[in-house]
C-alpha cells in the first residue's frame, strides 16, 4: 500500500512537466508548419530564383534557431525540475507521515470502540441484573400510558386538557426503551390524569368554545359537556372530531324525542329531565342522524311506492265513505223498524215495505217473489264498492313485490358494475327495494281490515232486510190461514 501511494505521488508530480513538454513540442511543430505554408505560398516567377534560394536558407536558419531555443527551454525545465525535486520529496514525506499518523489514530479509535462495546455489554448485563423484577414495571407503565393516550385522544375532556397527550406519548416512548427508571413525579402525573378522567366522567361542565355550525362557520358558543358522553350547544348535539380537535354541529339532528335533554339544558330548566346518553361518544348519534326519516323512506320506494300510497289513500277514503253511508242507512232502518206501518223511501227497509203495500193483495208465493226481488234490488246498493276495497287490499302487496323485484334488479346491476367489495352498496340497494314491500303491506293490512268492517255492516243490514221480508211474508200467510179457517 505504501509503495502504491509513493508511485501515485510521483505520477502526480511528473504530470505537469510532461504536459509542459508536450505543449512546447506542439508549438514548435506548429511553427515549422507555418513556415512551410509561407514558403508554399510564394509566387513561382522564374526571374526570382535567387530570392527563392535566400528563402530556403532563411528557413534552414529558422529551423536551426528553433531547435536551439527548444533545447534551451528543455534544459531550463530540467533544471527547474531538479531544483523542485527536493520540495517534492519533502511533500511526499509529509504525506506519508500524515498517512501513518491517521492510521495510528484509526487503530487507536478501533481499539477504543471495541473496549466501549465490551463495556456497554457489561454495563447492560449489570443493569439487567440489578433491575430484576423492575423490568415488568416498564411494560406496565408503557401499556397504561399508551392506553390512556388512546382514550384521552378521543375523549371529550381533550377540549379542556389538550396538553396531556404530549406527556403521555413521551412517557410511553421512554418506558418502551427500558433504559431509565421512571421518576416518582412522572408516575404520580400518570395516576393524576387517570383519576381526573374518572372524575370528569361524572360532571356536567359548561364553557365557551368555538363550534363549527351546519353552515361551516366557526362561532363561539356556550358548550355543555355531559360527562364523557355528549356535547350539546343551543339545544343541539355536537360531534367532537379528534383529528382536528374541533366541535362540529351535526348536519342533521336525531328525532325530537332525543332532543328533550339538550333543549332543557339550553332553556336552563331545573330538576330532573330525560337526556339521551351516547356511551360510544357520538357514534350512535351519528348513526341516528344518518337514518332516513319517513319522507325519505317513502322517496326510496320511487314511482311504485307513490302509486301504492295513492291507491291506499283511495282505499281508505272509500272505506270511510262506505262505512259512513252504511251507518247513516242503518240509523234510518232502525228508525223504520220502530214504525213499520208508515214506510219511508229514504231507507232500504221502507222501500221494501212500500213494495209490500203496493202488492198486498197477491198470494203468498207471488208476494214472496216480489219481496225477494225488492231485497235483491237493495243489496247491490248496500254492497256498492266493497269488491273494490278487496281488490285494493290484494293489489297493494303485489305492487310492493313488483317494486322489490325491480329494486333488486337495479341492485344486482350495480354489483355487476362496481363489484361486491362494499357490502353497504348491496345492503342499501336491498333496503330501498324492500321499502315497496313494506308500503304494500302497510296499505293492504288496514284496507283489508276496513273491508271486513264495512262488509260486516253491509251483511248485517242485508240480514235485517231479509228478516223483515220473511216476517212480512209470514204475517201475510198467517192472515190468509186465519181467513180460510173462518
Amino acid at each position: 500500500m505504501k509503495i502504491r501511494g509513493i508511485i501515485t505521488v510521483w505520477i502526480a508530480l511528473l504530470m505537469p512537466l510532461v504536459t509542459s513538454a508536450q505543449e512546447d513540442a506542439a508549438a514548435a511543430q506548429a511553427a515549422v508548419e507555418s513556415t512551410a505554408a509561407e514558403v508554399a505560398t510564394e509566387p513561382e516567377d522564374a526571374p526570382e530564383t535567387i530570392a527563392d534560394a535566400l528563402s530556403l536558407d532563411e528557413l534552414l536558419e529558422a529551423v536551426r534557431s528553433g531547435r536551439i531555443a527548444e533545447e534551451q527551454a528543455n534544459k531550463q525545465r530540467m533544471q527547474r525540475f531538479r531544483n523542485e525535486q527536493a520540495n517534492q520529496q519533502k511533500m511526499l514525506k509529509d504525506v506519508v507521515a500524515e498517512e501513518n499518523r491517521q492510521e495510528a489514530i484509526s487503530k487507536a479509535r478501533e481499539a477504543t470502540f471495541e473496549d466501549n462495546e465490551s463495556r456497554i455489554v457489561e454495563l447492560e448485563d449489570r443493569l439487567k441484573e440489578r433491575m430484576g423484577s423492575l423490568k415488568e414495571l416498564f411494560g406496565v407503565l408503557q401499556q397504561v400510558a399508551s392506553d390512556a393516550q388512546a382514550q384521552f385522544h378521543v375523549s371529550l375532556t381533550q377540549l379542556e386538557h389538550p396538553d396531556r397527550n404530549d406527556f403521555l406519548l413521551d412517557f410511553a416512548g421512554r418506558m418502551g426503551k427500558a433504559n431509565r427508571l421512571p421518576e416518582v413525579s412522572e408516575i404520580e402525573t400518570l395516576w393524576f390524569e387517570l383519576q381526573r378522567e374518572m372524575v370528569e366522567s361524572g360532571r356536567v361542565v359548561t364553557r365557551s368554545l368555538p363550534v363549527v355550525d351546519a353552515n361551516g362557520v366557526e362561532v363561539e358558543q356556550d358548550v355543555t359537556r355531559v360527562g364523557l358522553f355528549n356535547v350539546v350547544a343551543q339545544g343541539k348535539f355536537l360531534q367532537y372530531v379528534p383529528e382536528t380537535g374541533r366541535l362540529v354541529e351535526f348536519s342533521r339532528q336525531p328525532d325530537a324525542r332525543f332532543l328533550q335533554g339538550p333543549r332543557a339544558l339550553a332553556n336552563g330548566d331545573e330538576g330532573y329531565f330525560p337526556f339521551a346518553i351516547d356511551p360510544v361518544r357520538g357514534q350512535l348519534l351519528s348513526i341516528l342522524t344518518q337514518a332516513p326519516n319517513l319522507r325519505e323512506r317513502v322517496d326510496q320506494g320511487g314511482v311504485i311506492g307513490y302509486l301504492i300510497i295513492t291507491i291506499g289513500a283511495l282505499g281508505v277514503l272509500l272505506a270511510v265513505w262506505r262505512f259512513a253511508s252504511l251507518a247513516a242507512e242503518s240509523r234510518r232502518m232502525r228508525k223504520q223498524l220502530k214504525d213499520l206501518a208508515n214506510p219511508s223511501e229514504d231507507n232500504a227497509l221502507g222501500r221494501i215495505l212500500m213494495s209490500y203495500k203496493e202488492e198486498e193483495g197477491l198470494d203468498i208465493e207471488a208476494l214472496e217473489l216480489k219481496l225477494g226481488e225488492s231485497v235483491l234490488r237493495e243489496v247491490p246498493k248496500i254492497n256498492r264498492h266493497l269488491p273494490l276495497l278487496k281488490i285494493i287490499a290484494a293489489v297493494a302487496p303485489l305492487m310492493g313485490l313488483l317494486g322489490t323485484v325491480t329494486g333488486m334488479i337495479v341492485t344486482f346491476q350495480a354489483i355487476t358494475l362496481f363489484g361486491a367489495g362494499d357490502p353497504r352498496l348491496m345492503a342499501g340497494g336491498i333496503s330501498q327495494a324492500l321499502i315497496t314491500t313494506v308500503l304494500g303491506l302497510s296499505v293492504a293490512i288496514p284496507v283489508l281490515l276496513l273491508h271486513n268492517v264495512v262488509n260486516s255492516r253491509a251483511r248485517a243490514m242485508t240480514d235485517v232486510l231479509q228478516q223483515e221480508a220473511v216476517a212480512v211474508v209470514a204475517a201475510q200467510a198467517e192472515q190468509s190461514q186465519q181467513a180460510q179457517s173462518r
